[in-house]
């Protein structure tokens, strides 16, 4: 063999190694692509996603275009290598090319380039379109045979539509999303977003303020201590009720009273009633997530929870729900233990009616959530009784020790750090 043709076999196998290694390294590189950076970058006009995009909605083509290329290349650059070898080597040349060859393609055309395909997806598979894009136009009948036959395989396993469906992330799939965010979102913001994500699976009656704690005002009181419950009231907005809060009249904004008041004689009991907005009420069982937007498109900031027979259950607020997200508003600094005393044993006095979530939130604990909203519906759920002072109980590993009663309810108790098993 004349050195010429000998130099044309090397270089001509070279170049199909190449080939090889482009079409494996696309391959992968387009298949480990993250669909939603590739997205988003698509949206913001860079051409390269764009056209990466469209590749993508038809992966049995782009799939088909790849694999006749990568097949072609591999299968003539075998058959060059054995004609070279053949002439260098005689009939032993046979086996001899076909065990280089072999080695050449997987560590040059399939293992190095699909490697960096896999770690490097963005920098290898948009530079390739440029290549297999024309590539496509230029083979789409071969290329549409061949899936045109693939087709007729797939049917009986029940696949006849090759475009890809839209992906769509289920809340599990995005609350992994975000906890593997890592440097990218911030710890405290990745906690506001999986709050967001829960708000679907919490409904009012966890984080309402129970009937018997709701402050507000009786019309049937004497005037004076009407006026001294506006003038020091630490809310915004008090419930107005006739006799009890079964008989319901609206909700009073105090910044609507206080003018009148230091008015002599501007105010009175009627004049009072006037200034009452009409309450609004919340079924019950109704998701946060909708109970905030409800709260929005009737523009309110406050209602009612109540059950299928209408009666009374307790009240939410709008801040309520938004804390549920991003934590305590007030800038109290005890605020935020308010109705949890740590002890010196590490544990806390807490009261009963705070709610297991508030209880979950603050201290980091993991009580259920799943049956009574409230520690003193726990303590009354695992005795299946009203207890006494003094009784002690295990709640999801948390010795909870019943301090104070009042009537028919746990008013504090003591709970102390989970024991470990």
């Amino acid at each position: 063999m004349d050195d010429s043709r000998l130099a044309i076999l090397i270089i001509a196998i070279v170049v199909l190694v190449a080939c090889s290694a482009f079409f494996s390294g696309a391959e992968t590189g387009l298949m480990s692509l993250n669909r939603y950076r590739l997205a988003h970058r698509a949206r913001s006009g860079d051409r390269r996603a764009i056209r990466t995009l469209e590749l993508l909605k038809r992966p049995d083509r782009l799939l088909g275009l790849i694999l006749l290329g990568n097949n072609f290349v591999n299968n003539l650059g075998a058959s060059l290598a054995t004609v070279l070898a053949v002439e260098l080597m005689g009939e032993a040349g046979v086996a001899v090319a076909t065990a280089v060859i072999t080695l050449v393609f997987l560590l040059f055309a399939e293992v190095t380039p699909k490697t960096l395909g896999a770690l490097h997806p963005e920098r290898i598979a948009l530079p390739a379109t440029l290549v297999l894009t024309p590539l496509l136009r230029l083979l789409y009948p071969l290329v549409w045979l061949i899936n045109a036959m693939a087709s007729v395989l797939l049917r009986p396993l029940g696949i006849r539509d090759t475009e890809v469906p839209a992906q769509a992330l289920s809340s599990e799939e995005l609350r992994s999303v975000v906890l593997e965010s890592g440097k990218v979102i911030p710890r405290r913001h990745q906690r506001m977003l999986l709050s967001i994500l829960e708000l679907e699976e919490v409904t009012v009656e966890d984080i309402m303020v129970p009937r018997n704690e709701i402050v507000g005002i009786d019309l049937d009181d004497d005037w004076d201590t009407i006026v001294k419950q506006i003038t020091h009231s630490q809310y915004t907005k008090l419930l107005v009720f006739r006799g009890d809060v079964d008989h319901v009249i609206g909700f009073l904004h105090l910044r609507k009273v206080l003018p009148f008041l230091q008015q002599p004689g501007g105010l009175n009991r009627e004049g009072l009633e006037a200034l009452v907005r009409e309450a609004y009420f919340i079924p019950e069982g109704t998701p946060l997530n909708a109970q905030l937007l409800a709260f929005q498109s009737e523009q309110r900031r406050i209602g009612l929870v109540v059950d299928e027979y209408g009666d009374l259950l307790g009240l939410v607020t709008l801040e309520d729900i938004l804390e549920e997200i991003v934590g305590e508003f007030t800038t109290d600094p005890t605020a935020g233990s308010r109705g949890m005393t740590p002890t010196a044993d590490g544990g806390y006095l807490i009261d009963g009616v705070a709610t297991v979530r508030k209880i979950n939130r603050k201290l980091g604990w993991e009580l259920p959530t799943d049956g009574p909203k409230t520690l003193n519906g726990l303590i009354m759920e695992s005795l299946d009784s009203i207890p006494e002072p003094g009784t002690s109980v295990l709640i999801a590993g948390h010795p909870v020790e019943i301090v104070k009663v009042a009537g028919n309810r746990v008013k504090t108790a003591r709970v102390g750090a989970r024991l470990n098993s």
